[in-house]
């Protein structure tokens, strides 16, 4: 078990790749903080944890809040002796919208978009990072989006594009202490979400599901969408020992989408 002993913070640990990436951790051997807004949504998922044999804290938290990550800091360090892992999962939702089209209301959420990525990531690593000791790793989600744009995501992209660099600032920081900072970078995730839109387009076009989903695969390398559990395995690598000697890098798990 490659996290036997060992303790993992997820942020944005709610429905989706976060209960994923929870689910993961445990089988793997972590004991498990589980940190996100919705209360009912980690009660549900720390009892997941639990029924793999691990321990398992949960914290509601915002992360764009300084004193709901200070908390969780303080919560941590009181029930754990330090944290190994930490992964930053959350991220706003992205309603499409361009620029020029955005009004004052949609200006505000576009910054709170981009706050709830960069600004909630950089906290987390802030308070959380000092608990840490040589040997631990922080792992930020990021997306083929930061370096990728598209019309329509730039609240999406911009926010992801700064926890990229912000990931390379802080390797270079927290190194001499032999703590490691990396990135994996998702492209689309196969979900209810996904294909919801995809028969959105479908319908759009007069086409079937079908044919959405093959001219979109067929775009990509590997001529296949990415699961869940795919990124959270490139999670799980960067998390472990095997990548003891790995810092300042990304992960690209997008099938080949983000060069074809």
């Amino acid at each position: 078990m490659n996290l036997q002993g060992k303790t993992a913070v997820i942020t944005g640990a709610g429905p989706g790749l976060g209960r994923t990436l929870a689910a993961l951790l445990a089988r793997e051997g972590a004991d498990l903080v589980l940190a996100a807004r919705t209360e009912q949504t980690l009660a549900a998922i720390a009892g997941e944890v639990e029924a793999c044999g691990r321990t398992a804290l949960a914290v509601p938290t915002d992360v764009g809040e300084p004193a709901q990550v200070r908390r969780l800091a303080d919560t941590v360090a009181a029930r754990f002796p330090r944290v190994d892992v930490l992964v930053n999962a959350a991220f706003p939702g992205s309603h499409r919208k361009n620029v020029l089209d955005m009004d004052e209301a949609y200006l505000e959420r576009w910054r709170a978009s981009v706050e709830i990525a960069a600004y909630g990531t950089l906290l987390a690593c802030r308070y959380l990072a000092p608990l840490m000791t040589a040997g631990g790793s922080i792992v930020n989600i990021t997306s083929m989006s930061s370096r990728t744009g598209y019309a329509g995501r730039s609240d999406y992209a911009a926010g992801k594009a700064a926890v990229h660099l912000l990931s390379h600032c802080l390797a270079d920081e927290l190194g001499p202490s032999g703590i490691r900072v990396n990135c994996v970078a998702p492209g689309w995730i196969a979900s209810d979400v996904l294909e919801d839109w995809m028969r959105t387009r479908a319908a759009a076009e007069g086409v079937t599901y079908e044919d959405i989903l093959a001219r979109d695969t067929d775009a990509m390398a590997l001529r296949r969408i990415p699961t869940e559990e795919d990124i959270a395995q490139a999670v799980l690598y960067l998390a472990s020992d095997r990548s003891r000697s790995t810092t300042g890098a990304t992960i690209d798990v997008n099938g080949g989408q983000l060069f074809t």
